[in-house]
């Protein structure tokens, strides 16, 4: 199941209108991946910059990445700093991108700031969307899987390893997922407490263990004591002599 679109606020709604474009955005993810609407909206700010006919509007791979490849070009002529990660997930149609690479192109334009982008985490996943559904309606790992990783990363990164700590990494979002449904809701999952928390905690136990904690203060405030008045040099002790009896006239009166 896919998660649903935010959408985006209704100023960025009419300033998109206002643009008068050849297509009127309905599905922020699917029309904005190609970049051919990101032209067009630029190209209403720099005309000389931008030029209409240089970028196609079609649905296939290389027709985004070539799209993109110009658009990353003019970016970094003219120091607007798009962040790569939006980038990337707006080309991989991924939950939420589209919606704030349009609103920090508004941002950038219109010199207005949105409230909504800045508290915003970078985060292209559909953990939030998940944790939002009851617990019988969520993914299973292999659909997070399907759900977080599409085709065209895989197309665009053949290499193995990368691959494979990307779908690492979902399935570590999967399980913590999964903890802490466990840990909200420890009857659903049938767990059974351990013998630490099934054992009877008396009254006498404790006071016993304060007991034996207090005695064991008295002991070391003792201690602590008579080493200082050790360590001073101005205190004397005076020697003791005891004189014993003698051995033999203790045996004669025991006799």
């Amino acid at each position: 199941m896919a998660a649903p679109q935010p959408g985006l606020p209704r100023a960025v709604l009419r300033w998109l209108q206002s643009l008068d474009l050849s297509v009127c955005p309905r599905h922020c993810r699917r029309d904005f991946s190609n970049g051919y609407l990101v032209a067009e909206i630029l190209s209403c700010y720099y005309p000389g910059d931008i030029q209409r006919r240089a970028y196609g509007n079609g649905t296939s791979l290389a027709a985004k990445l070539s799209n993109w490849s110009r658009l990353r070009r003019f970016f970094a002529k003219q120091k607007l700093g798009l962040a790569e990660e939006v980038i990337d997930g707006t080309i991989h149609c991924k939950p939420g991108a589209a919606e704030i690479l349009v609103q920090d192109i508004y941002s950038r334009l219109t010199n207005r700031q949105l409230k909504s982008i800045q508290d915003r985490e970078t985060d292209f996943t559909d953990y939030y969307y998940q944790a939002q559904l009851p617990m019988a309606a969520r993914s299973t790992t292999s659909q997070a899987i399907k759900n977080n990783i599409k085709l065209t990363e895989i197309m665009i990164e053949p290499s193995v390893n990368v691959n494979r700590q990307k779908v690492n990494a979902i399935i570590n979002m999967h399980m913590r997922m999964r903890m802490q449904e466990r840990e909200e809701d420890p009857q659903r999952f049938n767990i059974k407490p351990n013998l630490g928390q099934c054992a009877v905690r008396h009254l006498y136990c404790t006071t016993a263990s304060e007991n034996t904690v207090s005695i064991l203060k008295e002991k070391l405030f003792a201690a602590s004591y008579s080493s200082e008045i050790r360590d001073k040099d101005d205190v004397h002790f005076k020697e003791i002599q005891v004189k014993q009896a003698d051995r033999f006239s203790v045996a004669m009166d025991d006799v």
